[in-house]
């Protein structure tokens, strides 16, 4: 199933499964490829990013739910006015006190002023402080949202989940065939180096223009058995940084990046390199002079005197030739 949906993505963004072999001969053509334990960071990287947005889809959709439970218990929370039996009361002028009583604010009841009066007004700031203060900071947030808010909230909820888990495949795709799509070619006279797939990269350097190999190991390389061997050619001074960086300075490196047999590369380039500058082979791209059509010497006037002489002297050699035969 994975074969057969990388095909199709490389077929629709017209990606070559393998790069052409540079200029050399094929029998010396020797291809590597990177450490099995590359794609394993990879994907390490790629599992703690896929568990730090569940996390986080988790965090808010516990918010979310949480402050609606909240909205939802306030609202049954709301006393209704109490309903006052005629009955009850002793006359009309009872019954209408008992009502006003029952819509009278308890703000404005004798007790309940006392008892706001007893409290001291200076509150705690640990109310508001933490992860109380932010629920509180969340729940007047949705009071203000209109009626339609909540909905569409809960839409929006639904489609992120829905996306995350819709991007899961396509992003361990990406990441296995970043690894995968990674080429190193060495020939003869040249290398070649591809990697990329929706944004493919390929380099091909002479070995009449390499200057220096250089293998470079992190700690966590180091850790995992990795390296990488750099290439640089003549005018390639910027540094590792421009490589990097995708400045125009990466025409002058070549990278084999996180190769599990640095050292075989790096000897094999240079002893190629060794046998290439002693045969006194040229750049292979370089175009020489091609031979051009003869052209016939018309004689000027000035020298038309010593032409004549000379055919005089050449007639005076063949008959003193003849004479002493």
């Amino acid at each position: 199933m994975y074969r057969r949906l990388t095909s199709l993505v490389l077929r629709w963004l017209r990606v070559p499964p393998e790069p052409q072999p540079p200029h050399g001969d094929p029998a010396s053509l020797r291809v590597f490829r990177a450490g099995r334990n590359f794609f394993r960071l990879r994907l390490a990287r790629w599992g703690f990013a896929q568990i730090a947005a569940l996390i986080g889809i988790v965090f808010w959709v516990g918010v979310f739910l949480d402050i609606d439970a909240e909205l939802r218990a306030r609202a049954q929370r709301q006393e209704a006015p109490a309903r006052i039996n005629p009955k009850d009361a002793r006359n009309f002028e009872d019954y209408l006190d008992r009502i006003g009583a029952t819509q009278k604010p308890k703000s404005e009841t004798p007790a309940a002023s006392t008892s706001t009066e007893a409290r001291p007004r200076k509150r705690s700031h640990a109310q508001i402080d933490g992860w109380s203060g932010f629920k509180l900071m969340l729940l007047q947030a949705a009071l203000w949202l209109p009626p339609w808010a909540f909905p569409l909230l809960w839409v929006l909820k639904i489609a992120g989940i829905l996306a995350y888990l819709a991007q899961l495949p396509l992003t361990y795709m990406v990441a296995r065939l970043d690894f995968e799509m990674r080429w190193y070619m060495v020939t003869d006279r040249s290398l070649r180096i591809r990697h990329g797939v929706w944004k493919v990269n390929e380099s091909t350097m002479s070995f009449a223009n390499i200057q220096q190999v250089v293998v470079s190991q992190g700690p966590l390389q180091r850790l995992l058995g990795l390296a990488n061997v750099r290439v640089q050619s003549a005018g390639g001074g910027g540094g590792e940084r421009g490589h990097q960086h995708g400045t125009e300075e990466d025409m002058h490196h070549g990278l084999f990046h996180a190769v599990t047999n640095a050292t075989e590369i790096r000897d094999l380039i240079l002893e190629r390199l060794r046998r290439f500058r002693e045969s006194g082979l040229g750049d292979p791209d370089e175009k020489h002079p091609t031979p051009s059509a003869p052209t016939i010497a018309v004689p000027s006037p000035n020298a038309t005197d010593s032409l004549a002489a000379a055919h005089e002297l050449l007639a005076e050699a063949r008959a003193l030739r003849a004479t002493l035969r």
